[in-house]
């Protein structure tokens, strides 16, 4: 029987709120990290009296102080915490006095609502697609917007590149060249995709909701959830798995 206290280590410092899972398998893969002392391979598992440190310091569960931000990303900024890569990126632009990660990613030329977080338990639950958690945009486009673009986004469509089909989501004409759109999966680039593939282009993306958390602070400023949006949050995510659950799990 398998001993289920171990864990892979890129789940451990996620759950303790040290940096994503992709994060630590960067760290793991660089030699950054130790366990007891030695540089480990991806995919090592530990137990409960092993320690854990990254570039020589022991990394200590924060769960009792975690984090949660709700910010208005400008556009320009790279939704990274690779510091060194990318000059334009969101840590160094909001310059949080803790480590803290982003909750899924806006392109570069997309702006609006993004929450960061050191909790990495939150993260996973919140991605997961088949957890259908609902996220909106108000888009704009270059040519006017016709029923046929509407009933055809809302339909769901495929792919090519990806090979993949998006699932049937909330569609709303508002303008001649604005509309909002509810997506309860995160494709890479998945709405510029959709319009690239009906041959509109996309000229604004704004994400104005995640969830029960609505974007309500001022470009490029930050602020922390209220109790109020927590505690409605966790009631969302209660049912919600951290990981894949195939048809016959569930």
């Amino acid at each position: 029987m398998a001993d289920t206290s171990l864990k892979r280590i890129n789940k451990y410092l996620s759950e303790v709120g040290y940096c994503s899972r992709r994060e630590a398998d960067k760290l793991i893969e660089a030699g950054r990290v130790t366990i007891n002392g030695s540089i480990p391979e991806k995919g090592t598992k530990i137990g409960p009296k092993d320690e854990v440190a990254v570039d020589g310091t022991l990394v200590k569960n924060t769960k009792e102080s975690f984090v949660y931000l709700a910010f208005n990303k400008p556009v320009g900024i790279v939704c990274t915490t690779d510091t060194s890569v990318e000059k334009d990126n969101i840590i160094d632009f909001i310059n949080y006095h803790k480590r803290i990660f982003p909750i899924g990613r806006l392109d570069k030329p997309s702006e609006g609502l993004i929450l960061l977080t050191d909790d990495g338990d939150i993260v996973n639950k919140i991605l997961r697609a088949s957890n259908n958690h609902e996220k909106e945009y108000i888009v704009t486009v270059d040519k006017p917007i016709s029923q046929t673009f509407i009933e055809r986004m809302s339909g769901g469509i495929h792919l090519p590149d990806l090979n993949k089909t998006t699932k049937k989501c909330k569609v709303e004409k508002l303008g001649t060249y604005k509309f909002r759109i509810v997506l309860t999966q995160g494709l890479n680039r998945q709405i510029r995709r959709m319009c690239q593939y009906l041959n509109y282009e996309v000229q604004t993306l704004k994400r104005v909701r995640i969830m029960n958390i609505k974007l309500d602070v001022p470009f490029g400023q930050y602020r922390e959830l209220t109790k109020e949006e927590f505690t409605q949050l966790n009631q969302l995510l209660k049912d919600s798995s951290k990981t894949f659950k195939s048809k016959t799990q569930k």
